[in-house]
């Protein structure tokens, strides 16, 4: 099984900074992409910024210039730089990972969520 733990969500005033972070763990043989996913209240999930395992990224065209994803992989984390936040970026963010176990069953997982809440 594997396992994500997101850290860093909070409160922060527009223009300002987070740093979200998300750890994956277990019987994980190889991770492949990582991501961001955010959601609020009666929508749909949607991407955020997704990083392949050889760093190639990819951002919705909402945080393009203010958020900035990247990894670690010898921590199996993922990370993202938040920049210059409105309140239209209060939602949940779940780190995703595209994960192939050491039984070579390759799958996404989902972290739990953690809140962002951007106050105007």
């Amino acid at each position: 099984q594997v396992q994500l733990v997101e850290s860093g969500g909070g409160l922060v005033q527009a223009g300002g900074s987070l740093r979200l972070s998300c750890a994956a763990s277990g019987s994980i043989f190889r991770i492949n992409a990582m991501g961001w996913y955010r959601q609020v209240p009666g929508k749909q999930r949607e991407l955020v910024a997704v990083i392949t395992s050889g760093g190639s990224t990819n951002y919705a065209d909402s945080v393009k210039g203010r958020f900035t994803i990247s990894r670690d992989n010898a921590k199996n984390t993922v990370y993202l730089q938040m920049n210059s936040l409105k309140p239209d970026d209060t939602a949940v963010y779940y780190c995703n990972a595209r994960c192939t176990s050491m039984v070579l069953i390759t799958r996404d997982y989902w972290g739990q969520g953690t809140q962002v809440t951007v106050s105007s």
